[in-house]
């Protein structure tokens, strides 16, 4: 992925989800409320993901692009704190634990395979979109630290969209992959 965004505009962006979470909370984060410039005003999918404790505990995002992205991470980050319904609202008492990051999605492309082996062999360290009928499911690049063999990945990422673990090998699922530019808390670098 071509890398558009600046460390500082992680930084503002990283600055920008945990003031809008704070806001629910009435709590005034310290630091500046950039307005954003003409690259935070760019059309791009966004994910906003929470940790606590090195765990999970809110990711919500939008695989398209609905609005600029300062707008799509103001509402992931709510998402993610208020809205996941894989665990409780946040709490203003987590919200000083939490640590965030943000990723920024390039446009989702397919991936054409022949069948279960061929998509292992086609699997890069990317974004993945697994889709049957209404079944529908995407992990970020970063769950590849998680499950680093092809074969769990996608095991995970079935069943994750409600298939049974073994549906990559047995029938042919529509596959779309991405990358993302990763910030987070406490980095100082941009991610892939």
């Amino acid at each position: 992925m071509q890398n558009f965004l600046t460390k500082e505009h992680g930084e503002q962006l990283l600055r920008l989800a945990r003031q809008t979470i704070g806001e629910k909370f009435g709590i005034k984060i310290s630091g500046k409320g950039d307005a954003p410039d003409s690259a935070l005003k760019t059309e791009c999918g966004t994910f906003v993901t929470l940790k606590l404790k090195g765990q999970l505990r809110g990711c919500i995002g939008n695989l398209e692009p609905v609005g600029s992205i300062y707008d799509s991470i103001r509402r992931n980050a709510l998402s993610a704190a208020f809205q996941d319904c894989r665990f409780p609202k946040l709490t203003a008492a987590e919200l000083a634990e939490v640590h965030i990051e943000i990723s920024v999605l390039t446009k989702p492309q397919p991936l054409e395979y022949k069948d279960g082996q061929d998509l292992v062999a086609k699997l890069r360290i990317d974004g993945v979109i697994l889709r049957q009928g209404r079944c529908c499911a995407t992990f970020l690049p970063q769950v590849w630290t998680q499950l680093p063999r092809a074969e769990d990945f996608l095991g995970h990422l079935c069943q994750k969209a409600g298939l049974s673990q073994t549906a990559w090998q047995e029938s042919h699922l529509e596959i779309e992959t991405y990358q993302v530019q990763c910030f987070e808390e406490g980095k100082t670098d941009e991610g892939n």
